[in-house]
């Protein structure tokens, strides 16, 4: 009988926690079609519904003080020689990271796209604040563009349903909240207890008509105003890139910062409107707080708050934006909107996010460079990007083409375009 393999030695591939939902489990089922085996270490019942090779888990049922001795056993034992995570700054992930790279193991990071909604994100060793295009200058990306002459993919025909990606979140909450017995050292990354994420969950799916009529007169007001108007792109209060790669601590501070500036700089004329986050399920009371921080500065009258929904329309007839770090800062420079952040974040180059203090910014904000922006966005497609997301049916197919051959390859993403060398689909060879 025969296998397919990447080289001499059989690749090896742990997984750890993923994106709600089945995308690591299709992901390792590709990977052992291409001759590699695959594990899974679950960390509750959440992690074990979604993983669909009974064989292949590996329940971890012992304390956090205990992970970091058990993965290193199982990287001995098992022969492990890469690792694969969605997103590098939970706990566990953390302590994977520092023992993989203690002992030479290969760390695959997924995360959300930064090019958004169309693509997923594809990383060696970290991403966000971790990411190696944090090192990267715009002129080094500019010089290996120069000299590659691999295409840019064309953007995902589809790319997934928000109503998915709350669906699984759901229901992950809800295996953990009900079957989780067996797991009963687990301790989510959240602070939020599971039973209260569940109801939150729930409750957003439940209200998703109310929310939709909600966000369409809030809109339809902003739009119909004829003010100016800057947008602050709000985020998950919780969220990694907000906790880990910014001086933040929740979504109320960012309001103040910027309710305070805007009230300072901006024109009197001009409206500040406040774009709460898709997947907002209002653990802070953000509406109540931006009413109240608005009235503090004298400028309720000029500060809206729209709950959740798609950005475009909202983005197309802004003056500016600000953020903390969130991807949605990509869709406000591929427009050329002047973009103001305040975390670290992989695009956060000089050449195009201001660094103005923000009533200045509000006042008369630089222009970004959009040059530099297509050089940047076109390096990211080059490399990192995935057409494709981890929710809907359509967007797992599309984004499992590519998923694949991208961890087999030898080099990372960066590495093979900066040096010249782009990665080709892997040449398989049979094995006994």
């Amino acid at each position: 009988m025969h296998s397919l393999t990447t080289g001499s030695d059989r690749r090896v591939f742990l997984f750890l926690q993923g994106p709600h939902g089945p995308f690591f489990s299709a992901l390792a089922r590709t990977l052992r079609a291409a001759g590699a085996d695959t594990l899974r270490v679950g960390f509750n019942a959440g992690d074990q519904a979604f993983w669909f090779d009974r064989n292949t888990y590996i329940p971890f049922l012992d304390g956090p003080e205990q992970w970091p001795e058990t993965l290193k056993g199982l990287i001995r034992s098992r022969s492990v020689t890469d690792i694969v995570l969605y997103g590098d700054t939970r706990p566990v992930h953390a302590k994977a990271v520092e023992v993989a790279r203690a002992v030479g193991v290969t760390i695959h990071v997924f995360e959300e796209g930064y090019l958004r909604p169309w693509w997923v994100t594809y990383e060696r060793d970290g991403s966000n604040g971790h990411s190696r295009l944090m090192s990267l200058d715009i002129a080094q990306m500019q010089h290996a563009l120069d000299q590659s002459e691999a295409p840019v993919p064309p953007p995902p025909s589809h790319w997934g349903d928000m109503r998915q990606h709350i669906f699984y979140g759901a229901l992950y909450h809800w295996f953990v909240l009900f079957l989780n017995k067996r797991y009963s050292n687990f301790k989510t990354h959240r602070e939020m207890p599971v039973a209260k994420e569940f109801r939150l969950y729930f409750k957003r799916l439940a209200l998703m008509p109310f929310h939709s009529i909600r966000r369409l007169w809030a809109t339809m007001r902003v739009r119909q105003s004829g003010a100016p108007y800057h947008l602050a792109l709000l985020q998950l209060g919780h969220d990694s890139s907000v906790q880990a790669h910014s001086d933040y601590t929740c979504m109320s501070g960012f309001l103040e910062h910027v309710i305070s500036g805007f009230a300072k700089g901006a024109p009197i004329h001009h409206h500040l409107v406040l774009k709460e986050h898709p997947l907002e399920n209002h653990r802070e009371p953000l509406r109540r707080r931006a009413r109240e921080i608005a009235r503090a500065h004298n400028v309720a009258d000029r500060v809206h708050y729209v709950p959740g929904g798609k950005l475009a329309r909202l983005l197309d007839d802004a003056n500016t934006a600000v953020t903390i770090n969130s991807t949605a800062g990509q869709q406000v420079l591929w427009r050329g909107i002047p973009l103001r952040s305040f975390g670290r974040s992989v695009y956060d180059k000089p050449e195009f996010v201001s660094q103005q203090p923000l009533a200045r910014f509000f006042a008369a904000p630089d222009i970004p460079d959009h040059e530099a922006y297509r050089a940047y966005r076109q390096f990211l497609l080059k490399t990192s990007q995935l057409p494709g997301g981890f929710y809907s049916l359509r967007g797992r197919r599309q984004l499992l083409r590519r998923a694949a051959d991208m961890l087999l390859q030898a080099h990372d993403p960066y590495q093979s375009v900066l040096a010249g060398n782009e990665a080709q689909t892997p040449q398989l060879k049979l094995v006994d």
